[in-house]
């Protein structure tokens, strides 16, 4: 009986470690693209940041990114920065 106990305990532990794992990964927002690149913008585990992930237009979806930008405290901002840096926009809020 211990034994089965002591299983039960096991199987409960590693269930709920397994489902908090699943449940602790950033999620993927949106999507687009501008100029020669295409974008994955993300959202963090807790909620608070934004980061993307910028790809050439014409490279595979399932490659990696050139280049995962540094976190935004919002969207808006993080979107604006794909559009200054990487799509040539000329945004009020690009950098002169």
């Amino acid at each position: 009986m211990l034994f089965k106990k002591s299983i039960l305990f096991l199987l409960t532990t590693a269930t709920m470690l397994t489902t908090s794992t699943i449940a602790m990964a950033d999620s993927l927002i949106s999507n687009g693209g501008g100029g020669d690149y295409k974008y994955q913008l993300w959202r963090t585990t807790d909620n608070t940041q934004y980061y993307i992930k910028i790809w050439s237009r014409k490279s595979d979806p399932n490659s990696a990114p050139l280049h995962t930008t540094h976190t935004f405290e919002s969207s808006r901002d993080a979107l604006d920065y794909f559009d200054c840096n990487y799509a040539n926009k000329s945004l009020p809020s690009c950098p002169r």
